[in-house]
């Protein structure tokens, strides 16, 4: 390269940090511009939800001052009729009293005394549950059941003599909220929607009579969530991509939104950029020129300066050495001091690089494994649903059989095969550790008493010659889990430690809080929060690196066959990863492992001993109608046989949609539900009990698992565990069914 082109390049990197901060400078102003849009479009949001509020307060205030009428507190109800159709005359708007149990006593868009409709179109009954009925309600986007029109309702309560004694409601036809909007006159292009609670549209300047009713997109409504004001791009229902200002109106929790099209917004910053930047590249060719002009005059020096840079480009220290020129001696310097940072900025990336590459590799390992669990996961649930479907139906038939019969040869011999079933219920209990966990099973234990109450297990499996001890810190938080499965994990833990110690050796456990930053070694794969973790050492052989590397995978083991499963391992880290935390191994040859399990804190919760149904004494006789949905003929033959035997009236039912028609069918209404939760068809038994808790409120639900990946979320719902003890079950379903018989005497006593 010639020097000239040297120069060239020596004046360019004196230009180009200039041409860099002046890109910055762009930038700045730029956002700048787009901060000031966008509290200004913020603040017409928020004007334009106050105008709702005024629209909807006015129209408040309308309906509080009929509810004060002498005629509407005296009970006369036919003058109380004519003033509201003289102060608030339909058809735009429709004023309509209520009695307590929301039934219409008169309707302004129907004459007085004609009949009326039984059903509320709005949800006004949904919100008094809510927020109670002592304050002014709005309700969301409906279509009016006699004017067939969108509208909304507002309600207020009227009392006479300080007691509640109606509901006052005027039905608002939505294009007065429309004219509303259209009086704003806003420039062309911009877009104002008003939504309701669930993201229908009430109102909206731009093709009213297409979008109102509809509901937004599902994505808009996800980016809104429960903001009171928020801003976010997105396209409109007319795919128009758009810069959307959100606001929420006072006292309706309806949302106001103001889309602007996003090119709009930004022609003003490019504009000042693009000027911006035109000056920025003509300053850089004058530059180019001065440079050109000084490069025939200081051809010597600039080679030595070449020299120096060629070398900072190679790598290679450059020592400063003066040419005679002032200004090309402080380059040279400059040159000296750039190539000792590039050479560290070098040294520091290189290093970067290395611990980037290797948190790679360890987040690619644990999705691996994660992975290799989970399809693990999937088929060992699978074999524990399908097992326990069976010990279901040997358990109940052996309490049957113990029912049944007085002869002590038989019951020894029932005996003998109830306590196989129970060996079987906790072999079907290991094989679903690698699925999720289940919620009959889980609840919040001490860990310090879990781990003591574990030693004696411990000792019982290992050797003399190996010494457990436990190791508890004061105060160690409660955690949520399947004390069953952390049983077997320490138990597994246990015998690959006696495994490593074929002599003798110590075996320690610890329990400790901890409160992860979310950095270190398990940044990628623990989150940040608090922990219990539990340590459990072993002063064995240790395992050498490329064992450790594959330890956690399924059925990886180094014992002769027929020695090991290679499930230990991979369980206690499957029982960790179900409990929020993660499993992780240090080991040194010739030293020992140490394994650590990271358990989430329960939040806000206090230890309790794991209970069941069995809680609740049995009684010797019970009584009700209980409706028994199972799919498994085989359980279904039995437990149906052994709550009659109890004394319940049983209706039964093979699925989901059976139980649905034989209700809706022959009207009946039993004192208690019991359904299994996996079936085939459409209906499962949540979704089964979420319709139920819809139409038959106050219904008691109780569901059966043998093994579901289905996460149950509703509120006063009872989970018990297959296989079940009958008369366990007999009790719950005797006091769900005498809760629900008291409810409805007191129902009727109230009335």
């Amino acid at each position: 390269m010639r020097t000239r082109t040297r120069f060239l390049l020596l004046v360019l990197s004196v230009l180009v940090p200039s041409f860099i901060a002046s890109a910055l400078a762009v930038a700045y102003v730029y956002r700048d511009a787009q901060d000031t849009q966008n509290r200004s479009m913020t603040e017409t949001a928020r004007a334009m939800a106050l105008l709702v509020a005024n629209e909807l307060e006015t129209k408040e205030g309308v309906l509080r001052a009929l509810a004060a009428s002498p005629a509407l507190a005296d009970g006369r109800l036919a003058s109380f009729y004519e003033h509201a159709r003289k102060v608030v005359p339909p058809p735009d708007s429709t004023v309509i009293l209520f009695d307590l149990q929301s039934r219409q006593l008169l309707n302004t868009r129907r004459p007085f005394g004609s009949v009326l409709p039984t059903s509320n179109a709005s949800n006004i009954d949904e919100l008094m549950a809510e927020y109670g009925t002592d304050r002014a309600l709005v309700s969301d986007l409906f279509v009016g059941q006699v004017s067939k029109r969108h509208g909304f309702a507002i309600q207020v309560p009227v009392e006479v003599d300080d007691t509640l004694r109606y509901m006052l409601a005027m039905g608002v036809n939505a294009s007065s909220l429309q004219d509303l909007l259209m009086r704003q006159h806003l420039p062309a292009g911009w877009l104002a929607s008003v939504v309701d609670r669930s993201g229908v549209i009430v109102a909206r300047t731009r093709q009213p009579e297409r979008y109102v009713g509809k509901p937004m997109l599902a994505a808009s409504r996800k980016l809104i969530g429960n903001a009171r004001e928020t801003v976010y791009e997105s396209r409109t229902l007319d795919r128009v991509h758009s810069r959307v200002f959100v606001s929420t109106v006072p006292g309706a929790d309806w949302k106001v939104l103001l889309s602007l099209p996003v090119g709009e917004l930004r022609q003003a910053p490019l504009r000042a950029a693009a000027l911006l930047g035109g000056l920025m590249a003509l300053l850089l060719l004058i530059g180019l020129a001065a440079a050109h002009r000084f490069a025939n005059r200081a051809i010597a020096p600039i080679e030595a300066l070449g020299h120096s840079a060629q070398a900072v480009g190679e790598g290679v220290e450059v020592i400063y050495q003066p040419l005679g020129w002032a200004e090309l001696d402080d380059v040279a310097q400059r040159l000296a001091e750039a190539s000792a940072r590039i050479r560290h900025a070098q040294s520091e990336m290189e290093a970067r690089v290395t611990t980037a590459i290797a948190a790679t590799e360890r987040a690619q390992t644990a999705l691996l494994k994660n992975q290799k669990l989970e399809a693990l996961g999937r088929l060992t649930g699978g074999i524990a649903h399908e097992y326990n479907n069976l010990l279901q139906t040997l358990t109940t038939a052996l309490q049957l059989a113990a029912f049944s019969t007085r002869e002590e040869k038989v019951k020894a011999l029932i005996q003998t095969c109830q306590r196989t079933v129970t060996r079987a219920t906790a072999l079907t209990g290991q094989l679903g550790s690698f699925g999720r966990q289940q919620e009959a099973r889980v609840t919040t234990v001490d860990i310090c008493e879990q781990l003591h109450s574990a030693e004696q297990m411990m000792k019982g499996s290992l050797r003399n010659e190996v010494a457990v001890e436990v190791h508890c810190e004061k105060n160690v938080w409660p955690v949520v889990l399947e004390p069953l499965q952390f049983d077997v994990a320490l138990l597994n833990l246990a015998l690959n430690g006696r495994d490593a110690m074929p002599e003798s050796g110590t075996l320690r456990l610890q329990a400790r809080n901890v409160a992860h930053d979310g950095m270190g070694d398990m940044g990628g794969t623990l989150p940040r929060g608090d922990y219990v973790l539990v340590s459990m050492t072993d002063t064995g052989c240790g395992m050498k690196p490329d064992v450790m590397a594959r330890a956690l995978d399924p059925f990886f083991t180094t014992k002769p066959p027929g020695q090991g499963t290679g499930l230990g391992l991979p369980q206690a880290y499957a029982f960790a990863v179900q409990a929020g935390g993660t499993l992780v191994l240090d080991s040194i040859p010739g030293i020992g492992t140490r394994v650590d399990m990271y358990l989430a804190r329960g939040q806000n919760v206090a230890p309790v001993a794991a209970s069941g149904a069995g809680d609740a004494a049995p009684s010797s006789l019970a009584s009700g109608t209980v409706l028994f949905v199972e799919d498994d003929p085989l359980v279904r033959e039995a437990v149906v046989r052994a709550l009659g035997d109890s004394g319940f009236e049983v209706l039964v039912a093979n699925n989901g949609e059976a139980a649905l028609r034989l209700l809706e069918s022959e009207g009946c209404r039993p004192d208690v539900v019991f359904s299994d939760i996996v079936m085939p068809g459409q209906v499962s038994g949540i979704d089964l009990a979420t319709i139920l808790k819809k139409r038959y409120p106050g219904l008691p639900i109780v569901l059966a698992t043998g093994y579901t990946e289905q996460q149950v979320a509703l509120p006063g719902i009872k989970i018990v565990a297959k296989p079940y003890r009958i008369e366990d079950v007999v009790a719950l379903l005797s006091v769900a069914a005498g809760s629900q018989a008291g409810s409805q005497t007191g129902n009727q006593a109230g009335n």
